[in-house]
């Protein structure tokens, strides 16, 4: 009986202990005890690829990369052919040369002014003799060294009126060139992210239309880390920017850490096990850590 008596107590204990902390004492539990949280088994992945397309119609004419090569934002990876387009473009640059010396040609406006200034000086001394001597000049002679000064004030109106058309022709062709230059641009196929090329979808020689994808590039230098982690565990923590480690192969002589931060909590739970997911960015100078891989993430 006492020994009965003593299981029952200790049952009893047990349950008590139970209750009090809600439950059996998880392994993320355990760490979280430690102010650092565990998510094991999250998976490795990419958080940026791209398909780059072509952008114009043409022939490919050039790649200048191949598989693996790691490429800067920027980079120059095919050229389709461009030789009408680059004519084209000559041809622009000179019209919008032609038009640039037109607009700053002022020697109409400078005649104009002068003419206007020997019109004024004719009618001036006109008006003078008229004063000193009454019948020195006719009345019809008088109306047309007037009209003559009207006519060059009008034809300076004129040229100002000339020079804004001539400037506006200058922008439409300087307008005109950048558009010729934008569509030589299009004919070379640009690396929009950094990253490492990976598959190359069209050779030299082939055809390609807007749109048709050219090659893919993945960005490895940072990658995404996601697992699922008990919601409970986060009523009364924020990890979104809390610093992580990555342990790949934990627990082995091949284990390796990456370093990063928390990205992204989600904030949907699944009814079903209590679980949301965490991801978070890891950076990969070294491109070591590889897509697809498994590993454990701890949250600090």
């Amino acid at each position: 009986m006492p020994a009965t008596r003593t299981l029952t107590f200790l049952f009893t204990i047990c349950a008590l202990i139970l209750l009090a902390t809600g439950g059996p004492v998880s392994a993320d539990d355990q760490t979280s005890g430690s102010n650092e949280l565990r998510i094991d088994s999250v998976l490795v992945s990419l958080i940026e690829q791209v398909e780059v397309p072509a952008r114009e119609v043409g022939q490919l004419n050039q790649m200048l990369v191949k598989e693996g090569a790691s490429v800067q934002k920027g980079d120059v990876l095919a050229q389709i052919e461009a030789t009408e387009a680059m004519l084209l473009m000559q041809q622009a640059k000179l019209e919008f040369e032609m038009a640039l010396l037109k607009d700053e040609n002022d020697v109409n406006l400078r005649f104009a002014q002068k003419s206007h200034e020997v019109a004024k000086a004719e009618l001036q001394r006109a008006e003078d003799s008229i004063k000193k001597y009454p019948k020195s000049i006719s009345k019809t002679e008088l109306d047309r060294l007037k009209l003559t000064a009207d006519k060059a004030e009008l034809e300076i109106e004129q040229a100002v009126e000339e020079a804004k058309t001539t400037h506006l022709e200058a922008k439409l062709k300087q307008n005109a060139e950048q558009i010729a230059e934008l569509a030589v641009q299009k004919r070379k196929v640009v690396s929009p992210i950094t990253g490492m090329v990976v598959q190359i979808m069209t050779r030299e020689g082939e055809w390609v239309r807007p749109g048709d994808t050219v090659l893919r590039i993945l960005k490895l230098d940072r990658l995404r880390a996601e697992g699922l982690i008990n919601a409970s565990q986060l009523l009364d923590r924020d990890l979104k920017n809390r610093p992580v480690v990555l342990l790949v192969n934990p627990g082995t002589k091949q284990q390796v850490e990456f370093k990063g931060k928390v990205s992204f909590v989600s904030p949907e739970v699944n009814p079903v096990n209590n679980q949301t997911r965490v991801w978070a960015e890891i950076e990969n100078p070294d491109l070591k850590l590889k897509p697809g891989m498994r590993a454990s993430l701890i949250i600090k």
